[in-house]
């Protein structure tokens, strides 16, 4: 792999953070049902997921901005097909990652709800009015469902290029060359 070819420190740590990170989202949503509606600690996993959804947001927003600063090396050469599907796939990960927390947000706001970030309540971005809360709500859950396939599609990417392929886009992403 030519020096060049590794995407920088910083943009190694941004993107398995955000993989933690979007770990934790999904855990604290799914867990909850493990204790009865209206308990403490139901009622504590949601509210960490609403801090680390939106934690997700200020992330993303690192990582367009390390994006822009320091571009990462050319994508390896490849059939138009496969550098349109990478293409898009990226697009679709982080249109997932700006619309999912915004959504949530919106759903909170929309349902009259406090927006907590970690001992702030952000301000309401909608009036209330439940059946719009709904209604976000409902296309919050379906994303939501959608992000489990997008990730795992863009593992599976790596994956086929690693193993098929046989070339150094996963490589180049992981902590050591």
């Amino acid at each position: 792999m030519p020096i060049n070819a590794k995407y920088s420190f910083a943009r190694i740590a941004l993107h398995w953070l955000m993989l933690l990170l979007l770990v934790a989202v999904y855990a604290s949503m799914e867990f909850r049902d493990l204790y009865p509606k209206g308990s403490e600690a139901r009622e504590l996993l949601k509210t960490w997921h609403y801090m680390l959804g939106l934690s997700v947001l200020a992330w993303v927003a690192l990582r367009l901005l390390a994006r822009w600063l320091q571009p990462g090396p050319p994508p390896e050469p490849g059939p138009p097909w496969q550098m349109a599907l990478a293409r898009a796939m990226h697009l679709g990960l982080y249109g997932f990652m700006v619309a999912m927390p915004l959504l949530g947000w919106l759903t909170l706001s929309a349902a009259g709800k406090p927006v907590p970030f970690f001992g702030l309540e952000l301000p309401a971005l909608l009036a209330a009015n439940k059946d719009l809360s709904h209604q976000l709500k409902e296309v919050h859950e379906a994303l939501a469902t959608a992000g489990y396939f997008l990730v795992g599609l863009h593992a599976l990417g790596a994956l086929f290029h690693h193993y098929v392929v046989k070339d150094d886009t996963l490589r180049r992403m992981g902590w050591r060359g």
